[in-house]
């Protein structure tokens, strides 16, 4: 009996994890869009390291190291409320840096796809050594 009760609830518990997981993962949106959001005021926040940003990095970005991200997040909690596009290279360490940034309550989080490596072939506005 114990087996029978045991199952559902099992299943129940597996079924339901990607739905509570999918509603912290932050919209992607496209290098374009995180201009446009950029040019309105948004945070543009690059999570590459430190030699990454200084060989090239979108113009008025601001680095936090995805691995400092967790312990910085004082420094940027006044953009909480806010609009902000987190950047890498390509877009895989700004998914993450914009899950953390949803989780400690970063309410308008949004990662660019593509990251620098798509921002720089489009064209957009950019800092170089």
């Amino acid at each position: 009996m114990k087996k029978q009760l045991l199952l559902p609830f099992m299943l129940a518990m597996l079924c339901a994890a990607p739905v509570a997981q999918a509603d912290t993962l932050a919209p992607a949106v496209d290098v374009k869009q995180a201009a446009t959001l950029q040019s309105q005021g948004a945070f543009l926040l690059d999570v590459r390291e430190p030699n990454e940003f200084t060989e090239v990095h979108a113009k008025d970005a601001t680095l936090i190291p995805l691995g400092q991200l967790q312990s910085r997040l004082t420094e940027i909690a006044q953009y909480k409320d806010k609009p902000v596009a987190v950047i890498c290279r390509s877009g895989r360490r700004s998914a993450l840096a914009a899950d953390i940034l949803r989780s400690a309550g970063f309410t308008q989080v949004a990662n660019v796809e593509g990251g620098t490596n798509s921002w720089v072939s489009a064209g957009l506005p950019v800092v170089t050594k």
